[in-house]
């Protein structure tokens, strides 16, 4: 046999072995199938919001003068039209004691001087029935009448008397409750300015003073957060939310568009917002969400469910993945028709099928279109 021909088969194998040798191994990876699942799409703050409460009140004495009285504690529960503070207004009790007394001395008047009316008025019915007979005379009638006339007068001017007795009681016990402090609403008492035996004073049109009591109600909360204007088109009031706080990390609070501000607001140049609320729903009663606690929140513009969907941070610039091809063991550029997308998901609609593997770890070096891989 020609020794030239027995070389060949070893020359093959030699060739094969260091081309084996040689090859690249394999780039371990991450993949992930083209599952089913919801994907919507969302409008978020574009920076951080703030937890405010639907009804606070920071409430001041309408008059001056020295606390007497502090009927509360801050983080106190309080209900509507609970006293809270109450200032020295001894002054203002006794004149409502001396209003109370000439009211009941100008309605003795008027029940005197109407009782005499109604007897002056049956005096005259009674002489008006015997001149009617013959049996008084014109002069005695036209004097009964006159008398008449003058008793209902007089009841009249003690009635009135009476009713401006009653005013000046009523004014009397508005201006002493007016040294009482109030609760407008029920809430929890967020902050007391001032100690018992100190002096309050209103405060001054155009200069804001410390509030004497901070009343927050704190079973109505929302978030109020910017969103960028370009996305403000898009926002209804009703549309469903969802809340989330530093305070409670991992943790989401559901919430609803409640109002959207009439105007953008320009912070700094090309960054304009606009302002919306978005409403707890309900209130948690498991945690304790406190005025002023930073908060996100997103706002769902359109969903759709099971649909096909993909990470997000698996699409690839242009709308192309990475399939996985287990026959070859590489990765194959894919080109997919995409839907509604977030950061998390992105719909597809076309070009790639529920189940097929795709590359998840795109920052794996070598890990490219026609690439030896291996799934970890």
């Amino acid at each position: 046999m020609n020794k030239s021909l027995l070389l060949i088969p070893a020359a093959l194998l030699v060739a094969a072995g260091i081309y084996w040798l040689q090859r690249e191994e394999p780039v371990p990876v991450t993949l992930t199938e083209v599952g089913r699942g919801p994907v919507e799409l969302i409008a978020a703050n574009s920076r951080a919001g703030s937890i405010r409460a639907c009804r606070r009140s920071r409430l001041s004495m309408p008059q001056g003068g020295r606390v007497e009285q502090l009927l509360v504690e801050e983080g106190d529960r309080v209900k509507a039209g609970q006293v809270l503070l109450e200032l020295w207004s001894d002054d203002r009790k006794v004149r409502v004691e001396q209003a109370e007394a000439t009211l009941r001395g100008r309605q003795i008047e008027q029940n005197r001087a109407c009782d005499n009316a109604e007897l002056a008025q049956r005096d005259f019915h009674r002489t008006e029935s015997l001149a009617a007979r013959r049996l008084a005379s014109d002069e005695q009638l036209d004097q009964r009448r006159t008398e008449a006339r003058l008793a209902a007068l007089s009841c009249d001017e003690a009635s009135a008397q009476s009713d401006q007795a009653a005013a000046a009681l009523k004014l009397e016990r508005v201006l002493l409750d007016d040294t009482r402090l109030r609760a407008p609403f029920a809430g929890i008492v967020a902050e007391i300015n001032g100690e018992r035996g100190e002096f309050v004073t209103p405060s001054p049109p155009g200069i804001p003073t410390p509030p004497a009591v901070d009343l927050i109600d704190d079973s109505c909360l929302y978030v109020r957060a910017p969103i960028d204007e370009i996305e403000a088109a898009r926002l209804k009031v009703g549309q469903p939310a969802r809340i989330t706080l530093d305070a409670f990390r991992g943790r989401v609070f559901e919430g609803r568009l409640n109002r959207i501000a009439p105007f953008v607001s320009e912070v700094e140049k090309q960054a304009r917002t606009v302002d919306v609320d978005v409403l707890f729903t309900p209130v948690p009663t498991d945690a304790s969400l406190l005025v002023g606690y930073s908060a996100d929140i997103e706002v769902v513009l359109e969903r759709r469910d099971q649909v096909p969907r993909i990470p997000t941070e698996t699409l690839l610039e242009g709308e192309r993945v990475l399939r996985y091809d287990p026959d070859s063991g590489t990765l194959i550029d894919t080109p997919v028709s995409t839907g509604l997308a977030n950061w998390t998901w992105t719909e597809v609609s076309g070009g790639i099928d529920p189940g097929t593997p795709i590359l998840r770890s795109l920052d794996r070096e070598g890990a490219s279109a026609g690439a030896r891989v291996m799934p970890e």
